[in-house]
């Protein structure tokens, strides 16, 4: 059984109305119900933790009865428990939904199951139906399910000969504009900027997400700090639209959790090499950002220290996935290694 033609545009459009919808504690979900003949009859999307889910939403766009014979276009499979709100695969059964077609299954231990839920009652389903795309644009939401922790990422910036500052502790600036740049739009895409009381108190950073002229993106990560030194009260980083977080830092494992319970999908590991190698040892870093610059500073402020690797034997392979010039410097993207039989 396969989607048609207008299924799978209902699919493009229901994964746009998903991004309506805030990153979070629950998925991105959108949702469009089509009649019989094809014709759009309504649309919906998860508004956040506790508000109805899209195929709910969707249904509260029509009067009683009118779904009945219609198919229902979901981005994700409809969940099959009771939370705040109520299964949505029983919603779609008692409005009298004929089909229902949706992108990736749900990987919840408590919520999958809806797909089948919806065949014991004889409706039809069709799952895969532009999977990838779903699957990209819940990515991050994925990892906290497979993982029960946030995507993250660790960023830093080196010279040529792998150092992070000069022998007296500056580095502003190793790269040009256009990679900062580049760096405050990853900042945006985050969900929390996480760097080390060394950072805070020797650049006595802003960790805002900033344009080229700047003025602030619309969305901000919000401010982690890592370490049992205190932040100066006029610290820049206390000007920071969203609650400043901070962390003893002995147990990152524990601190990635507590972000995931509150909403957090993406973090942003920034600074400095201490806080960076500390990811990198414990094994929970899923995606590196090395912004290279043409230029050498000698010493010994290395841009990454010990990460547990003892012996060549128990290197960190990577596998890069993406070398990107911006301005005179470069982005190397890399991601670890997959394992081989």
């Amino acid at each position: 059984m396969t989607a048609t033609d207008r299924e799978r545009d209902a699919m493009h459009a229901a994964l746009a109305l998903a991004l309506r919808g805030p990153r979070g504690v629950n998925p991105q979900v959108g949702a469009v119900l089509l009649s019989p003949d094809g014709e759009v009859l309504a649309e919906g999307w998860h508004r956040g933790a506790g508000t109805a889910h899209a195929e709910v939403d969707a249904l509260s766009q029509l009067p009683a009865g009118a779904a009945r014979g219609a198919t229902a276009v979901v981005t994700l499979e409809p969940c099959n428990h009771t939370g705040r709100t109520g299964p949505c695969a029983e919603a779609l059964i008692a409005a009298g939904v004929a089909r229902v077609v949706y992108a990736i299954d749900d990987p919840g231990e408590r919520s999958s199951g809806g797909g089948a839920r919806l065949r014991d009652a004889g409706v039809e389903v069709v799952s895969g139906v532009l999977a990838d795309e779903a699957a990209a644009l819940l990515e991050s939401w994925l990892t906290v399910q497979r993982l029960g922790r946030p995507h993250v990422s660790v960023k830093w910036a080196q010279s040529l000969d792998g150092r992070a500052a000069a022998a007296d502790g500056t580095s502003q600036w190793i790269t040009g504009p256009v990679a900062r740049a580049d760096v405050h739009e990853r900042r945006a895409a985050a969900d929390a900027i996480v760097v080390g009381t060394g950072t805070v108190l020797a650049d006595d950073p802003a960790l805002t997400a900033r344009r080229p002229d700047g003025s602030l993106f619309d969305h901000q990560p919000r401010p982690v700090v890592v370490g049992r030194r205190a932040v100066p009260s006029g610290a820049a980083l206390t000007r920071h639209p969203l609650p400043l977080l901070q962390d003893d830092g002995t147990d990152l494992a524990a601190l990635l959790g507590r972000l995931a319970g509150e909403g957090v999908q993406r973090v942003f590991v920034e600074g400095g090499p201490a806080l960076a190698s500390s990811f990198l040892r414990a094994g929970l870093v899923d995606e590196v950002l090395v912004y290279l610059a043409p230029t050498l500073l000698g010493g010994d402020r290395l841009a990454v220290g010990d990460i547990g690797v003892a012996t060549i034997d128990a290197q960190r392979r990577l596998d890069v996935a993406s070398v990107t010039p911006l301005g005179r410097d470069l982005l190397i993207v890399a991601t670890p290694a997959k394992e081989t039989p």
